[in-house]
């Protein structure tokens, strides 16, 4: 263990280029796939957050039953609708990033839904009078409480980047695993462990910690200093 230990540690620091080619590849897939669950969620999670309707609680228990979405079974979905007799198989995206890309976001968006109607439903108690009392829309009123609450939705993102990045079984159905064009730090962490290649393994499992860590440091970071601004 120690002298694999040692071995991944010269690789990380050597610039090995198939370990940083991995690496590379899985930031690129989860901040991709991120923004796109962002872009989902953040105004899902708004409107259930502002607005009341008829249907809304179910709304609601259906995204936070999403939260729990096995990643096999998303990326059987996915493998099914993008496999040549799928109805989207004639795109090609099978065992491509972009394939990776789609079931990540199908996993995060959930996660990025419900944090954020937490969030600004939090905020809307809080600031509900006074924005009745300037006979704000409900669109400015989403306008306004997603800038109040842009620190704690970037913390939000963070998180489902972690969550994005740390997927294993997802990429693996629909990515395939493929040398040079699907091989993410996860899943190459299962081959590499399988195949007794622990060095690499390790390396790849101490940048996966970095990159984790590193996440943790900035959404703690933000949410001090949002908590910070607060107090001013």
């Amino acid at each position: 263990m120690g002298e694999a230990l040692t071995l991944a540690f010269q690789l990380v620091l050597a610039g090995d280029a198939d370990l940083y080619e991995i690496v590379l590849l899985s930031i690129y897939v989860s901040i991709t796939a991120t923004a796109l669950a962002c872009a989902i969620g953040l105004p899902i999670g708004a409107l259930l957050a502002v607005l009341r309707f008829r249907g809304r609680a179910t709304c609601l228990v259906i995204i936070n039953a999403l939260m729990g979405l096995p990643p096999v079974v998303v990326g059987l979905f996915v493998y099914l609708y993008l496999s040549r007799s799928g109805p989207l198989g004639f795109l090609g995206l099978l065992y491509t990033p972009t394939a990776m890309i789609i079931a990540q976001t199908i996993l995060i968006a959930p996660i990025v839904t419900a944090l954020t109607r937490q969030v600004i439903e939090d905020l809307h108690i809080e600031h509900h009078e006074p924005f009745q009392s300037f006979g704000l829309t409900p669109r400015q009123t989403i306008q306004t409480l997603i800038w109040e609450g842009r620190f704690s939705l970037l913390t939000v993102a963070l998180a489902g980047f972690g969550r994005a990045i740390a997927e294993v079984g997802a990429v693996m159905i629909v990515g395939g695993n493929i040398d040079h064009l699907t091989r993410v730090m996860t899943t190459a962490i299962a081959l590499e462990t399988s195949k007794g290649n622990l060095p690499l393994a390790l390396a790849l499992g101490v940048v996966l910690l970095i990159v984790a860590l590193m996440v943790n440091v900035i959404a703690h970071g933000i949410r001090s200093r949002w908590i910070a601004g607060q107090n001013v």
